[in-house]
């Protein structure tokens, strides 16, 4: 696939894959990657449109939390680091020193707005339908709806505070999950010789 070409291609991989917020993604540190491990803990975030606001807190409890990393994240992460490192020689005193993963060649974060317009762009480019940066996370609870896991598993996972507010955004997928599974059902029966 061509997209995975594009400079921002490990963000919206890691995005998609962990169903995380852009505060989330964009926040994210080298010391939140244990690659002993093979762990990735949300810990930071940046904020802001227009300017970046770092903090070094997340949204809210629930949303500090930890996930395992597969060995396609893990290459992801140590080529970004590995390029980092060349990035840091090439640049020299110019080099922004910082622990951010995801930024520009000379270390300077990415803004928050940068990324929502840049990856509007990258869709039209490759064709591909046109949605909110923020919809890979809504995308991220739907395929996990459809691989059967449960709201309390999707809660977890986004880092939800509650299990109400996974429910009232994504129970309507559920719901689409039920009806296929009705249809399957109904397919079986009609076709038996009852």
């Amino acid at each position: 696939m061509l997209i995975k070409s594009e400079p921002l291609y490990p963000l919206i991989y890691i995005t998609a894959v962990f169903g995380l917020r852009r505060s989330e993604v964009l926040g994210l540190k080298w010391d939140s990657i244990n690659f002993e491990n093979n762990t990735l803990t949300i810990k930071h975030t940046i904020v802001g449109e227009g300017k970046i606001i770092a903090k070094d807190s997340t949204k809210n409890a629930s949303s500090y939390r930890s996930y395992p990393i597969s060995e396609d994240v893990k290459s992801m992460l140590l080529y970004l680091m590995s390029n980092k490192e060349k990035n840091k020689m090439l640049f020299g005193n110019e080099y922004n020193a910082n622990d951010y993963v995801f930024c520009w060649n000379n270390g300077n974060p990415y803004k928050p707005d940068y990324i929502s317009r840049h990856f509007k762009q990258i869709l039209i480019k490759y064709n591909l339908p046109v949605i909110r940066f923020h919809d890979l996370r809504h995308s991220c609870a739907s395929l996990l709806v459809s691989n059967g896991f449960t709201l309390k598993d999707i809660q977890e996972w986004l880092g939800h505070a509650d299990i109400q507010t996974t429910a009232n955004i994504y129970a309507h997928l559920d719901t689409e999950r039920k009806a296929n599974i009705m249809k399957s059902m109904t397919d079986v029966f009609s076709s038996s010789s009852c």
